[in-house]
């Protein structure tokens, strides 16, 4: 399976990293590479959560479009 994560940086540091199509999935780290492992567990954790539970695993449909605006 293949999910994008998100990465934020945080202004006090480290890294918030979260997972648009599985709500609530959230992780963070100290680094980027830490917060890619967390988020990959988080991930893990919440796909066995809802086998186990006979839930649909969510798929993922979206389109990455950036966009330019004048501010």
């Amino acid at each position: 399976m293949r999910y994008t994560v998100i990465l934020e940086h945080e202004d006090d540091g480290g890294y918030h990293a979260f997972v648009p199509v599985l709500k609530g999935c959230h992780s963070q780290g100290d680094t980027v590479e830490e917060a890619i492992q967390n988020i990959t567990e988080a991930i893990e954790v919440l796909i066995e959560s809802l086998r186990a539970g006979g839930e649909t695993i969510p798929t993922e449909d979206i389109l990455i479009k950036p966009v330019e605006v004048a501010a």
